[in-house]
């Protein structure tokens, strides 16, 4: 007698959280940019993410997490990019700090990022968590440095001294006013060669201040 095979019923794949996530962060970053943020409604960016709203507010239950999230996943692009090699010299630090330095000021100076940057300042004083998305933005930028000066240090590389200090020195070299001029819209977003010459410069400033004791 023939045994009754059991049929196996294969249930659709769930969507896939992160792309979602991903796609209203990205309609959400276009729509505030754009729109700014009181003249952005969940309903649109729901509609530009091809989410329903039900979908939308179980991954943010507000509008302003959603801006708080856009900042955040900006601050993440400034770290370090992954697979650089541990420096063992004081010229491998300088290529180090050169890619990160690059890194940085493409991210900082992209016309998006920086229409980012004057929507959540101009609602920083209404939304307090908002400034500190910021503040957290800007102190993250500047431990990833202080992690790669305190590696420095161990190594002989650079002197010891206050790693927050050196790396914040470094970060004033590498940013200037840059920042300041294209957030009050006086100046252009630079070119890849006025990125890579201003990086070399501060590279190379930053390393003959922070000279290691002649053995």
């Amino acid at each position: 007698m023939k045994r009754a095979t059991k049929t196996t019923v294969l249930k659709p794949a769930p969507a896939d959280e992160d792309d979602t996530r991903s796609r209203v962060l990205g309609a959400a970053f276009n729509s505030f940019t754009e729109n700014g943020y009181a003249g952005t409604s969940t309903l649109e960016i729901a509609t530009h993410a091809k989410v329903s709203k039900r979908d939308l507010y179980a991954l943010f239950p507000s509008k302003q997490a959603m801006l708080l999230a856009c900042i955040r996943t900006r601050s993440d692009k400034m770290r370090v990019p992954g697979g650089l090699p541990v420096a063992a010299s004081r010229e491998a630090l300088g290529a180090t700090l050169t890619v990160y330095g690059k890194n940085l000021l493409t991210q900082l100076s992209d016309p998006a990022v920086v229409a980012m940057f004057r929507l959540a300042i101009s609602e920083a004083e209404r939304s307090p968590e908002v400034a500190a998305a910021i503040d957290g933005c800007r102190s993250a930028t500047v431990e990833t440095v202080r992690g790669l000066v305190v590696h420095a240090q161990s190594s002989g590389l650079l002197p010891h001294g206050d790693a927050s200090r050196i790396a914040s020195r470094f970060m004033a070299l590498l940013r200037e006013d840059l920042m300041m001029g294209l957030l009050l819209g006086v100046a252009a977003a630079p070119s890849r060669a006025r990125i890579a010459a201003n990086v070399a410069d501060a590279v190379t400033v930053f390393l003959d201040i922070y000279r290691t004791p002649t053995r």
